[in-house]
């Protein structure tokens, strides 16, 4: 059935304070969603270990720690990444075009040495936090969308497997890559009336698949309904309607 696949493109958030309550969680939509991000929060309250127990448990995971250091200790950490069996994982684009690439040909060199499965790498570009306002306090080129554009650039140039990129930036992203398979994976998706909370580059779930997104990341609208499974099924069942317009 296509929502069957549709659920492969959503990624549950589970930014919660512990392990026990992350397992619990996945344990009650693991049928809902194809993948599930472990973030800072987890991450530093429950470690590697709830990394290795969901992926034990079955999940596939997208580790969100956005690593972005000098290229050796980031190539090593992207090592790491891939020893604990995570799907996919992240590096700050600002990192530069060294960090990518190094990190790059040390996961593919352990993965084929070692006999893992080379997780994806992708490249985050500018936080779904950040505006014109917040990208001028750091110095940066004021509009989201040029710094955008060049570090997914710079990302596929450097052979990554995509970037994540706010709803606002993924058509924009998706003409720079052409045809090729290069993967968008997009936060701040709220459905339809739901609050925005600190995302300021925000769409509906609809509205992202439909811009070209490949996997939508959703937390707070899944986790804090009163039915977190009806809420992940009703975000697919929308997701599948506007692939079906484009199909």
């Amino acid at each position: 059935m296509m929502n069957d696949s549709v659920k492969e493109r959503l990624i549950v958030a589970l930014d919660v304070e512990s392990g026990t309550k992350a397992l619990e969680l996945y344990a009650r939509l693991r049928d809902h969603a194809g993948m599930f991000k472990i973030g800072m929060q987890l991450f530093t309250a429950a470690g590697p270990r709830v990394v290795r127990d969901l992926v034990s448990a079955g999940a596939r995971i997208f580790l969100d720690l956005k690593f972005h250091d000098i290229p050796n200790t980031v190539a090593a950490a992207g090592v790491e990444a891939a020893r604990l069996g995570v799907t996919m994982f992240n590096v700050h684009a600002l990192g530069g075009a060294e960090m990518m690439r190094r990190t790059r040909e040390a996961i593919t060199e352990v993965s084929e040495r070692e006999g893992l499965k080379r997780p994806l790498l992708i490249g985050v570009t500018v936080l779904t936090s950040a505006d014109a306002a917040v990208l001028s306090e750091v110095g940066l080129p004021s509009d989201p969308e040029e710094l955008v554009e060049r570090l997914s650039g710079l990302v596929q140039t450097c052979g990554l497997d995509g970037v994540v990129a706010s709803p606002r930036e993924i058509a924009l992203v998706r003409a720079l890559a052409g045809q090729s398979k290069f993967l968008i994976v997009t936060p701040g998706v709220r459905p339809t009336g739901a609050a925005a909370h600190d995302q300021k580059r925000i769409m509906t779930p609809a509205q992202a698949i439909s811009a070209g997104a490949d996997y939508l990341v959703m937390g707070r609208a899944i986790l804090e309904a009163d039915k977190p499974e009806r809420a992940a099924t009703e975000i697919i069942e929308e997701m599948a309607q506007a692939l079906s317009f484009k199909s």
